[in-house]
């Protein structure tokens, strides 16, 4: 059994998805990342960081924090996803890491900058961020686009980096992105979305997919201020 910490977020899907894929029993222990929860003391003796995911695996007694090393991981304990030669396993890293830490970072301040920091910020104060990470998210879809031209899946066959970026592409408007200029995406996009176990992961806390149109300044120091930095 596998406790998975999570929250409806991109990173927290990465996780539901390969346990739905392998198949492992888990239990959802949902963090509320707008209430708080990721810093509770607790929490933290599993993801130091606090952020999610993180897991612990009753069977290893072991916890791990950071959604590309628990892939890796979960693909290891299961010998499910491996790639079948030291070539393969170094283009799925490249992938892998390609989402680390490209897709994730800056597809992340792109849809900060278009809709959250607009609460506290003029269209003018923040155009040079906006510019900025929605530029380079058109770049990394047109990188991805340009490999998926020769590849079904990212890796060639279906892999963790799939798994990884796919859940960073479901909304493609909060980045600032037209699907329709990247066709090798979108085909891709709803290969992956029709497997049976990324349909069933995407219920998991799907309930709590809707985020907050406005802060409040408790919440809005949660997630992007004060407390988010310790120092409140």
């Amino acid at each position: 059994m596998i406790d998975l910490y999570t929250w409806s977020t991109p990173n927290g899907r990465k996780i539901s998805i390969m346990l739905e894929e392998c198949s492992l029993q888990y239990s959802v222990k949902p963090i509320n990342i707008t209430k708080d929860e990721q810093f509770d003391k607790e929490f933290i003796k599993l993801s130091p960081n606090n952020k999610i995911p993180a897991i612990y695996d009753h069977d290893t007694k072991i916890s791990m924090m950071e959604s590309g090393a628990i892939l890796i991981y979960l693909s290891e304990k299961t010998k499910m996803f491996l790639p079948k030669s030291r070539e393969e396993t170094c283009i799925r890293d490249e992938w892998l890491m390609f989402q680390m830490g490209g897709v994730g970072p800056m597809f992340g301040q792109a849809g900060h900058f278009r809709n959250y920091a607009r609460e506290r910020a003029s269209d003018e104060e923040l155009q040079y961020g906006i510019d900025r990470y929605t530029n380079e998210a058109h770049r990394l879809y047109g990188v991805l686009d340009k490999q998926l031209a020769e590849k079904v899946f990212i890796a060639g066959e279906y892999s963790i980096a799939d798994m990884a970026i796919w859940p960073w592409c479901r909304t493609p408007d909060r980045r600032g992105v037209n699907p329709n200029d990247f066709p090798n995406v979108s085909r891709w996009f709803d290969l992956v979305a029709a497997r049976p176990a990324v349909v069933r992961a995407v219920q998991v806390l799907e309930s709590e997919s809707t985020r907050p149109t406005t802060h409040d300044d408790k919440s809005w120091s949660i997630m992007f201020g004060d407390r988010q930095f310790g120092k409140a």
